[in-house]
């Protein structure tokens, strides 16, 4: 009997995984159906996206598991129709592609490019910048895109501290967590780099309070989740100095408005999402992989703690 496999994502990402996913399922020996439209009484996993429709796994009563195609796992994790195992998005190809963007900015507040790059006044200034031993990164979060980055920037010498909800132990990053290990990170933190999920706990991680801590002058990166800051808390700190610049990737509502302030602060990047995302030949090589644990009777790999949310 055929696996069947339901593909709810946007209908325009159909012709894209479609060969993929068919190729790597094939390549694991298995034998499938897969279709955008199956009963659901007859469906055993679906690859999953928010915006594919579905909302109720209720009718789902074959179900082994959902598959997202997504990182963040937010608008489904708190989903009370779902009861099977639902695995989120870790690919290396997002990995890296993330990695690269972090690194990417933290290098430019590091080396301060752009006064070299929008002020050519004619005066030569010749302030070289303190090597990486000597600047302070705080990355908060670190899961499989959090923990990429910190190896990737402490391997460049810079002095990482990582902060997490739980302990971990990362070779070259001090690592802190829980109350008293957040206010110890970003009380010391030069860059601060968001990259923590988006859950009820992580919410307004970045506030009035919490900025505070920071030295005056401190950048922020945030690539993670638009509600990780309060919009209006980081607005104030970076009108009066305390926050530096600031470079956003995501917010509450994207696209960002057009009258929001923070088109138009002189201290704020906006980038349009566009940070890292999913890169479908590597995606569809980690669903094909779980589909063939799930027929294996092996372990998932990436499943969400539904009470954590991630």
């Amino acid at each position: 009997m055929p696996v069947n496999i339901l593909f709810s994502a946007r209908p325009a990402l159909w012709p894209v995984y479609e060969p993929l996913l068919t190729k790597y399922l094939t390549e694991a020996g298995l034998d499938f159906r897969l279709s955008t439209e199956l009963e659901p009484d007859q469906v055993d996993y679906v690859v999953y996206a928010p915006n594919g429709g579905l909302l109720d796994f209720t009718p789902y009563t074959r179900l082994r598991a959902v598959l997202s195609l997504w990182a963040g796992v937010e608008k489904i994790a708190d989903n009370d129709t779902l009861t099977v195992p639902l695995a989120r998005m870790v690919d290396h190809g997002l990995t890296q592609g993330m990695t690269e963007w972090v690194v990417g900015h933290v290098l430019r507040y590091h080396l301060g490019m752009d006064q070299h790059i929008t002020v050519q006044d004619g005066v030569w200034t010749p302030d070289a910048p303190p090597l990486a031993t000597e600047r302070r990164v705080c990355i908060l979060g670190l899961g499989a895109l959090g923990e990429a980055a910190a190896r990737a920037l402490a391997a460049l010498n810079f002095d990482v501290t990582g902060w997490s909800r739980s302990a971990k132990d990362i070779p070259g990053v001090t690592c802190l967590h829980g109350e008293d290990g957040l206010r110890t990170a970003l009380s010391q933190a030069e860059i601060v780099v968001l990259l923590l999920p988006d859950t009820p706990a992580t919410t307004n991680t970045l506030n009035a309070e919490t900025l505070a801590l920071l030295p005056k002058g401190a950048h922020i990166i945030n690539p993670g989740r638009g509600p990780l800051i309060d919009d209006d808390a980081l607005l104030e700190a970076l009108n009066s100095g305390r926050v530096g610049h600031a470079t956003l990737d995501v917010f509450r509502v994207e696209p960002l408005p057009e009258d929001h302030p923070y088109w138009a602060h002189p201290n704020v990047t906006v980038t349009p999402h566009i940070a890292s995302e999913t890169r479908p030949v590597t995606a569809a090589q980690v669903i094909c992989e779980n589909i063939r644990r799930g027929e294996e009777g092996e372990p998932f790999l990436h499943l969400v703690d539904r009470d954590l949310g991630y």
